[in-house]
């Protein structure tokens, strides 16, 4: 019996629903950990031939983090420790990040149904998926920037990948994204309305499923384009601004991406809240994702998630994480103050300090990512 997470298995279906939907299915330590267990165990299970992950309610698949809890455990370290990264914060980090390597690598198609708010952990659950689904109500953002944080969980993985500078452009704006933009980025594989999900279910739970995992995939993938091949989404807001945002491609600092940004004649409200998203953002923020970016372009899959664990564990050291959470979810007050508090006074040595190693080597919580057997997915 789960707390956090509801399991079915019908016809080779294996259904995970993250069960939290006062907090819109946000990650914690437990449902982290139910989540992967069940991943586990369904591996060697012969009776189940594909999973979908799924989240409870009407309104998220996943809005990400608990990070109030993030919140609580660093200003409890600072009394303590502050030079020490909190116990809670890298248990969290850590456990998250081996569950997104799991889905990046397992051996069975997982189908996500990422319907209504998706947003930073709830990405790193839905992108490493073999089949992704986006509805009409699918909204996608990692808006890290906001809260004094980066787009992590992958995402020097995934937006590295997307064209035309839109991955720079996503991470130091935090723009929403919905259906449309998903496909054309390839965050998502098909667009399905809301209405025919229990078509999917139903058609994924009487499958004729083989013991040979690729066939499934396969057979996955052609239940799912049957499904989608007579809709399509609203327009993408993200490819009608493909001009505007490959400007950013060949960008080699954070104040020329800002000139730029500020320089554009043509503003409309889709690149005016990428602006307000940036310009309120947290400045070291700013810095640290162009650098991950840059440093990140040419990492494996498993030392993305390496180099993350670590900058994730600086975040929780330097002031802005913190802060960018107590203005937005503890005092609300929408008002943080940031250290360093403008883009000017950000160092490279301030940079440096983000990305200073924290384990020496043989020493780091993910050595392990990749020691497992290689697999083939779609």
């Amino acid at each position: 019996m789960h707390k956090y997470i509801i399991c079915e298995k019908n016809g080779g279906l294996g259904s995970i629903t993250l069960s939290s939907e006062k907090t819109l299915n946000s990650l914690s330590i437990p449902m982290i950990a139910e989540l992967h267990d069940v991943l586990k165990q369904w591996k060697a299970d012969e009776e189940i031939a594909c999973v979908l992950l799924q989240g409870a309610g009407e309104k998220a698949f996943c809005a990400g983090g608990d990070v109030r809890r993030l919140y609580d455990a660093i200003i409890k370290q600072r009394d303590e420790a502050p030079e020490e990264v909190p116990q809670d914060c890298l248990d969290f980090f850590t456990q998250e990040y081996k569950l997104d390597y799991e889905i990046h690598k397992y051996p069975k198609p997982i189908v996500v149904w990422a319907d209504g708010i998706v947003m930073g952990g709830g990405i790193g659950l839905e992108a490493g998926a073999s089949h992704r689904i986006v509805t009409e109500k699918s909204k996608l953002a990692m808006p890290e920037i906001t809260i004094g944080l980066y787009p992590d969980v992958g995402g020097t993985w995934f937006l590295n990948r997307m064209p035309d500078g839109f991955g720079l452009y996503l991470g130091l704006t935090g723009t929403r994204l919905n259906a449309a933009d998903c496909l054309y980025l390839k965050l998502a594989d098909y667009f399905i309305p809301l209405n025919l999900k229990p078509e999917v279910i139903a058609r994924l739970q009487k499958a004729n499923w083989e013991k040979n995992n690729e066939n499934n995939f396969a057979k996955v993938t052609d239940i799912l384009n049957s499904i989608s091949a007579e809709h399509q989404p609203d327009k993408s807001l993200a490819q009608s601004h493909q001009s505007f945002v490959s400007r950013f491609e060949e960008i080699s600092s954070v104040d020329a991406f800002r000139k730029t940004l500020l320089a554009c004649y043509d503003k409309d409200d889709w690149i005016n809240a990428g602006i307000k998203s940036f310009e309120s953002g947290s400045p070291s923020s700013a810095h640290i994702i162009f650098e991950q970016l840059k440093r990140g372009r040419n990492l494996s899959l498993e030392e993305v998630f390496r180099s993350e664990l670590n900058l994730s564990a600086q975040c929780c050291i330097h002031p802005d994480f913190a802060e960018g959470v107590r203005a937005l979810l503890v005092d609300k007050d929408q008002s943080p103050k940031w250290q360093p508090a403008t883009l000017e006074a950000i160092t490279d040595k301030w940079v440096e300090s983000y990305f200073r190693p924290l384990w020496k080597d043989g020493e780091h919580p993910l050595k392990q990512l990749g020691n497992s057997e290689a697999v083939c997915k779609k």
